[in-house]
């Protein structure tokens, strides 16, 4: 878990995606045309996957969409996944800009719908409110 607060639209997902070559970090579009995501915008939303996969490039891309102003607003998982953590920690480290990874057990996990509106607190407590403001959408 990296600690910090957010708030965004939920971008869901029940499978893992892989950020590099998953995600575009000049734009915050999943780029992986085989992902169930493809196309969708993950910057400023919260995105909810059970893990990241793949390469331990995903944290230079998650750093280089920080450092580019398109991050997803924080990132929530079913299990702590390390090289997604590694580079939040270091957009913390260099930009003061950490973005919160939240570990959620699998009731909560599953709860959570795609556009549900959702408040990440510095504890890692997460509030669902299924009814979204027009902020962040």
């Amino acid at each position: 878990m990296v600690a910090g607060s957010a708030e965004g639209v939920a971008l869901v997902c029940r499978e893992p995606l892989s950020l590099w070559g998953g995600l575009n970090p000049r734009t915050g579009e999943i780029i992986d045309r085989r992902h169930a995501l493809s196309g969708e915008m993950a910057a400023g939303r919260v995105l909810v996957l059970p893990q990241g996969k793949g390469s331990s490039t995903g944290s230079a891309i998650l750093l280089e969409s920080v450092r580019s102003g398109v991050a997803p607003a924080a990132i929530i998982n079913l299990k702590a996944d390390p090289i997604i953590a590694l580079g939040s920690i270091v957009a913390d480290e260099l930009y003061n800009k950490p973005v919160p990874i939240v570990v959620l057990p699998e009731e909560a996990f599953y709860s959570i719908n795609k556009g549900d509106q959702l408040t990440i607190e510095p504890d890692g407590t997460v509030r669902v409110n299924a009814e979204p403001s027009t902020k962040n959408t």
